[in-house]
């Protein structure tokens, strides 16, 4: 089950209010979230944010797949 939608994003803290947990985000973390409760596939993130920063989405792949796995490692996503 994906949890990102339950997360609370209040400055740079996400709450997950059913498993009690905060996770403390960067900038860049915070929107890849808020892509991500959008409905916003990594791909379309890695686009999003390549063309907002002007980073290539190479660059921006191997991060983003980062940031996904961490969400996977804490339950957040499948």
């Amino acid at each position: 089950m994906h949890t990102i939608t339950q997360l609370i994003l209040d400055n740079n803290v996400a709450f997950h209010p059913m498993m009690g947990n905060s996770y403390k985000l960067n900038k860049t973390g915070k929107e890849i979230i808020e892509y991500l409760k959008e409905g916003q596939s990594k791909d379309e993130i890695i686009k999003t944010l390549s063309e907002k920063y002007e980073i290539s989405p190479d660059e921006l792949f191997i991060d983003v797949g980062d940031f996904f796995a961490k969400l996977r490692i804490y339950g957040l996503q499948q």
